[in-house]
């Protein structure tokens, strides 16, 4: 067993939200990620799963949201979303299933 992590254990789901179709004008699709993913990581996973360039890769971390659960305060998870931006020419819809 390699200790390095597979490319689907990288990129988790694509992120569809407003903010994420603005950034898709721009040519850029916003991804989550693994807690403990890279930016070079995720610009290969990106690169070999989709067969597209890409140019750079910007990460944030959202921290979770303190919500209530069966009346017991609780916290929901922390995640990271890596913002992708395509080379020029390359695109990834995002809206058909992978």
């Amino acid at each position: 067993m390699s200790a390095k992590p597979e490319h689907y254990d990288v990129i988790r789901k694509p992120i569809i939200t407003e903010k994420a179709t603005m950034a898709s004008e721009s040519g850029a699709v916003v991804f989550e990620v693994a807690m403990d993913a890279n930016k070079p990581q995720i610009k290969e996973a990106v690169e070999s799963l989709f067969g597209v360039k890409v140019k750079a890769v910007n990460t944030t971390i959202t921290k979770g949201k303190v919500k209530r659960f069966r009346g017991q305060p609780g916290r929901r998870r922390d995640f990271k979303k890596a913002y992708v931006t395509l080379e020029e020419g390359n695109t990834i819809d995002v809206t058909t299933g992978l």
